[in-house]
């Protein structure tokens, strides 16, 4: 389950049992209402407790307007944001290890999409992949589904269509 915390970023939230208040401080846990009161003498307790994870999104995509402009859209829905402009770039990047769903373009110079998620299988560095193309092919979008892509989205998509695609893929990570 997500939800957001006031600071806007995107937290998982985990139940755990018997719990020592003193440590949950250390494992940068807060209690779902924000009291940060966590006496030292109070013993082990049941408590729901949320740990805050903030999920990159690494959005690939040849085209700059978009580059440019789904970052504040993402951040927006509490993600934090990587761009690049070539799958080779991407690759080429630090972020493969800390990305946690990629937002994909189908169709780019040198490598596409496509190629880049087999090249993705064949390093054993597996993620969700949300695709965004321009032409809406349907054909293409089931197999791109078959392929194990967590969606296909056609361009332009509303913020509500990626925002579902995206929390269903984080969700399958």
């Amino acid at each position: 389950m997500a939800r957001f915390c006031e600071a806007g970023y995107r937290i998982k939230v985990t139940t755990y049992t018997r719990v020592l208040d003193a440590l949950a401080p250390a494992k940068r846990m807060i209690p779902p209402q924000g009291n940060m009161n966590m006496g030292l003498g109070m013993g082990w307790k049941a408590r729901e407790m949320v740990r805050v994870t903030c999920s990159l999104v690494s959005v690939v995509d040849d085209d700059e307007s978009v580059r440019e402009s789904l970052p504040d859209l993402l951040r927006e829905f509490g993600f934090a944001v990587r761009t690049f402009s070539s799958a080779q770039e991407f690759l080429a990047s630090d972020c493969i290890k800390q990305t946690t769903c990629l937002l994909l373009d189908v169709r780019m110079p040198g490598m596409s999409g496509p190629d880049l998620q087999k090249e993705l299988r064949r390093l054993k560095r597996e993620m969700p992949i949300v695709f965004i193309t321009a032409p809406a092919d349907e054909t293409l979008r089931s197999n791109l589904i078959e392929q194990g892509a967590a969606a296909c989205l056609f361009k332009p998509f509303s913020d509500t269509a990626l925002y579902e695609a995206l929390d269903a893929a984080v969700g399958m990570n």
